[in-house]
């Protein structure tokens, strides 16, 4: 049987205006001032925030969700990043976290990152490329003190970057910097085709990133219409997809353009608040990060629009998708 579990990214809606906030932040300056007890209390604060809305998607029947990258304020930075254990209350954090990934084993709730662009393996400068090894370390740190074994299960997404007037070399750049990365982190890394053509392609990333390092691909729906590789949808979701190894469900972004939200006839990259069309999935498995600014609400939109979605059940591939898709690759 299919599967196709929805999720969606980061912020609660329905619970953010109740005060439940999982990414609350704060200054250098701050940070400067009140200390690392006062970062401590903070994280705390998110962490009990996440719990809540862990447990909303429980009981609303979310199997996937992408967490923030912002439960941690400051932590991977350069000058006053920190080690969890060293924090003054890490004792109640790494407890906090082991009974979050205790909840999410417990309750089928796939958990998943997307760290911000300025992730740059591709990069060219050694001090950008050392920040990015940094940033998606701590991330996958994260997910080793929730209890969770490093696989794609639980991935940590990226894009490949600039190409910087040269696909090729960027690529070997970001293959030859990916072996940086710990390897509990290495596991946990995919890639996502760009919005742009003068970026990558999923036909791109399977032959310059999957081929050379074994990474799985992401695919974004709305990212390829500006950027096909010379594929078809179907040809492009299903290089994808045979990129995953069978033992995990790939993983795709679904949003849609605010421009035609808004009624105009041209597409532009920017996310609408809901999704107003249909999710082709040419009958294959894979979950789905709704991206769509609304977050929860466009889910529940989509699904009361379209009742043959439904965010209940896990069901196996039905097929191997490697198999399927060397009939389908147009290179």
């Amino acid at each position: 049987m299919v599967r196709n579990h929805i999720g969606y990214a980061c912020i609660n809606n329905g619970l953010s205006e109740q005060g439940v906030c999982a990414n609350r932040t704060l200054r250098q300056k701050t940070l400067e001032e009140k200390g690392y007890e006062y970062l401590s209390e903070l994280i705390l604060t998110n962490l009990d925030a996440l719990e809540t809305i862990f447990r909303w998607n429980a009981e609303n029947g979310y199997r996937l969700y992408r967490m923030s990258s912002e439960m941690f304020p400051f932590y991977s930075h350069m000058d006053l990043g920190y080690e969890i254990e060293d924090l003054p209350q890490s004792e109640l954090i790494l407890e906090k976290l082991q009974q979050l990934g205790e909840f999410a084993r417990n309750h089928d709730l796939r958990v998943t990152f997307h760290p911000g662009p300025f992730n740059v393996l591709a990069s060219a400068n050694p001090q950008v490329v050392s920040k990015t090894v940094r940033d998606l370390n701590c991330h996958s740190k994260i997910f080793n003190y929730m209890g969770f074994e490093p696989s794609w299960e639980n991935k940590i997404n990226i894009h490949v970057g600039g190409a910087y007037g040269d696909k090729e070399s960027a690529l070997a750049r970001f293959c030859e910097n990916f072996q940086l990365l710990e390897s509990h982190t290495q596991k946990r890394l995919t890639v996502e085709n760009d919005d742009r053509a003068n970026l990558y392609s999923v036909k791109d990333l399977y032959e310059g990133v999957h081929l050379k390092i074994g990474i799985p691909i992401v695919f974004d729906y709305h990212h390829y219409k500006f950027n096909t590789g010379g594929q078809t949808e179907h040809e492009a979701l299903l290089l994808a997809l045979s990129s995953w190894p069978d033992s995990v469900v790939p993983v795709c972004h679904l949003s849609e353009s605010r421009t035609i939200e808004q009624g105009e006839e041209k597409e532009t990259p920017a996310h609408s608040d809901f999704i107003r069309g249909t999710l082709e999935t040419y009958g294959e498995s894979f979950d789905v990060v709704f991206e769509a600014k609304k977050k929860e609400l466009s889910v529940q939109s989509f699904l009361a629009e379209n009742q043959d979605w439904n965010l209940l059940g896990r069901q196996k591939p039905k097929q191997n998708h490697a198999e399927q898709a060397v009939g389908h690759m147009a290179f």
